[in-house]
């Protein structure tokens, strides 16, 4: 069978009919707490039996599950970024995520903003925001560069601490 590829998001806006048994026991009151609902959850790796889900330092396992899945855009919780003006309509200032939220009727994902610990009211689009945080992985190089090496025939300054500034002036 062959897996997602992982990391995708998504949102589970229904509980499922069957109970709660596909939530990992360990984790069931911290992913009773996060679904049904509109956050846009981070499905990171798929351990044979358990999908591993976040959303910003919540960390919850559940069973494959229905799910509606929506387009990354390459903002995270937790992320910071910055806050792209409109002319001179809105204040531009640095934030940090704090929730994403797919909204159905507008087909998108809103995303809500603290700014020194207090909330920014109203929510933002991802066309709002200039990601700041670095998520580029960059390989190891692998040009070996030459070390240099003294071979011990340079003049050295034997009366430097005599040796007077020029005079500016």
């Amino acid at each position: 069978m062959d897996w997602p590829p992982l990391p995708d998001y998504g949102c589970i806006v229904r509980w499922p009919a069957d109970g709660q048994g596909f939530i990992h026991p360990d984790d069931v009151p911290i992913a009773t707490r996060c679904f049904p609902s509109e956050r846009v959850f981070r499905r990171d790796l798929f351990d044979g039996v358990y999908y591993h889900y976040s959303y910003g330092p919540l960390r919850f396992r559940l069973r494959p599950t229905m799910w509606l899945k929506v387009e990354a855009e390459g903002i995270d919780v937790g992320d910071q970024v910055e806050t792209t003006g409109l002319g001179m309509e809105r204040e531009l200032f640095v934030a940090r995520i704090k929730g994403m939220y797919f909204v159905r009727q507008k087909g998108r994902i809103l995303y809500r903003l603290t700014r020194s610990d207090n909330l920014v009211p109203g929510l933002f689009a991802s066309h709002q925001l200039r990601l700041i945080t670095d998520k580029t992985n960059l390989r190891p190089g692998d040009t070996e560069y030459p070390e240099p090496k003294s071979i011990g025939s340079g003049e050295t300054l034997s009366n430097w601490e005599s040796i007077d500034p020029p005079e500016s002036g």
